[in-house]
């Protein structure tokens, strides 16, 4: 944390906004679900909720191209494991499974990879399939809608970034209709959690 929150993102950033950390769920088991614009998103991300504001840490669920070589030795450190979007193992679940079974803090970019056009947000199944296979387990799942916004399409050294925390959600049902209803709200909610922190740093994303 004194090398990725203390050094390198508070210099290369001129300011880091947190916006909605009241909605940020300190107990039970968390699932955050943000829009993914930029590489620097992780650290977003655990600046504003991790171990040092909730006492937890972000345990993120990537793909596998991105844990090889040099980034991945750094990513395993910050609490990331790999998981095959197009096939993912039964391991990979069920250790997403056991974390939230755990009461920890989970997060998975349902985008599924970095997206920086200004098109509507699109969810994979991803997210809300681990949230029904938790609920098989008897865990509410708290799921936490995420909008990181930055004042450069591309983060430049000395610009701003922002985040911004929506209140929990959660999969009311099973069937592939409760999840297309969910993903609808989600994709959303993490629209408006967007918006929010792009207008917190001087850019506003069009209406989905």
């Amino acid at each position: 944390m004194i090398a990725t929150q203390d050094l390198v993102l508070s210099n290369y950033f001129r300011e880091r906004i947190v916006l909605g950390i009241n909605n940020l769920p300190l107990k039970g088991a968390v699932l955050l679900a943000p829009t993914h614009r930029a590489r620097w998103d992780g650290l977003m991300l655990t600046m504003a909720a991790g171990r040092r504001v909730t006492g937890r840490d972000c345990r993120f669920m990537v793909t596998g191209t991105e844990m090889k070589g040099l980034q991945g030795w750094f990513l395993q450190r910050l609490g990331c494991f790999p998981v095959d979007q197009l096939r993912p193992s039964l391991t990979s679940l069920r250790f997403a499974v056991d974390l939230m079974v755990d009461r920890q803090q989970l997060v998975v970019f349902p985008e599924g990879r970095i997206n920086r056009s200004e098109k509507p947000i699109r969810l994979k199944q991803g997210l809300s399939r681990l949230t029904q296979l938790a609920d098989g387990k008897g865990v509410d799942v708290q799921v936490v809608p995420v909008g990181l916004g930055y004042s450069e399409i591309k983060p430049k050294p000395f610009s701003k970034a922002a985040i911004c925390f929506e209140e929990p959600m959660s999969v009311a049902g099973n069937g592939k209709e409760a999840v297309k209803l969910f993903n609808s709200e989600l994709a959303l909610r993490m629209h408006s959690a967007e918006q929010a922190a792009l207008k917190a740093v001087g850019r506003e994303k069009k209406a989905p």
